[in-house]
């Protein structure tokens, strides 16, 4: 068993689906509006390394690296990464990954690595590997295999190095998800993560898809609100001049907001509420403070990530 989907995978599922496979399999499994999808998992990353005889030849790169020399680990990252896009996948695996493909009966998908020791409160791999965004049935096999091959990104690499995780069995797993095409998205903060007030909640938005806000391209609109009655202790609003689209043949591309439209508000009073109260349901659901990522679309809000909040 190589693919899991959403509905067979929960938050005991870390080291098969990586945290945020576990995660999305388990608010799928709670109601919480996650878009649908399917994990392959760590053992299909295992499986391939073995049979294309890469487990060696990676951890021989790896002990020729000087952690002192940037130059050094850049190297690295860039010979492993390459080693595993040459490598042909299992056919068998291939198939299952495209069958499953057509059951979400969808033209995108994100698909989104998923390290096994990932979001643990020792080591948090959030923004440390890939994802590719509205892929389709052409690009998937190989952005499948970048995924993989994020997992030895030169902050990769370093991260297991200063974290000690070296010598800990890493994996990967990956997220294959139906696309939200979102109109506004954002993260929330399930306590407000500068004054540690768990009474507050902080809500971010912007325009088009998340990758925006997650990637620090823009300053998205900040609401702090009271968790007890939803009353909204404070309103920043942003001006938002780009925002980040689907490309015509899939992928991800920037495009202008208009001054009127980039000066408004992006979510209204009524929606911050709304998403707060989905928010707050996941938090009492894992009884820790969460890091949310959410995406707006037709009317709907959905739920693609949550993590515990690591500063805490």
């Amino acid at each position: 068993m190589f693919i899991k989907f959403f509905k067979d995978i929960s938050k005991k599922s870390v080291a098969e689906a990586g945290g945020k496979g576990a995660s999305l399999g388990e608010m799928s499994g709670s109601g919480i509006p996650v878009p649908p999808g399917f994990v392959i998992l760590a053992s299909a990353f295992n499986r391939f390394l073995a049979e294309t005889d890469l487990t060696q030849e990676v951890q021989a790169v790896l002990n020729g690296v000087n952690y002192k020399d940037i130059n050094s680990v850049d190297g690295a990252s860039e010979k492993i990464r390459a080693m595993i896009l040459r490598a042909k996948m299992p056919k068998d695996l291939e198939k299952d990954i495209q069958a499953d493909f057509k059951k979400l009966k969808t033209k995108f998908v994100a698909v989104r690595s998923s390290a096994t020791a990932e979001d643990s409160s020792s080591a948090s791999w959030a923004g440390e590997l890939e994802t590719y965004l509205n892929t389709t049935d052409k690009t998937l096999l190989l952005n499948v295999k970048k995924c993989w091959s994020s997992l030895f990104t030169p902050r990769a690499i370093f991260y297991r190095h200063e974290k000690k995780l070296l010598k800990t069995s890493v994996s990967v797993a990956v997220v294959v998800q139906q696309m939200v095409e979102s109109e506004i998205s954002g993260i929330a903060f399930t306590v407000h993560p500068v004054t540690k007030d768990k009474k507050q909640m902080i809500i971010e938005a912007g325009y088009g898809l998340g990758e925006a806000i997650v990637s620090g391209s823009i300053t998205p609109d900040a609401y702090v609100l009271d968790k007890r009655g939803y009353s909204l202790i404070d309103i920043n609003i942003s001006s938002q001049e780009k925002k980040i689209v689907k490309g015509a043949s899939g992928g991800i591309k920037w495009v202008p907001v208009t001054k009127t439209t980039g000066n408004k508000q992006k979510l209204s009073g009524r929606q911050i509420v709304e998403l707060a109260k989905i928010c707050l349901v996941i938090e009492k659901h894992y009884k820790f403070p969460c890091d949310i990522e959410w995406a707006y679309m037709k009317g709907k809000f959905y739920i693609t990530q949550s993590r515990p909040i690591t500063t805490f």
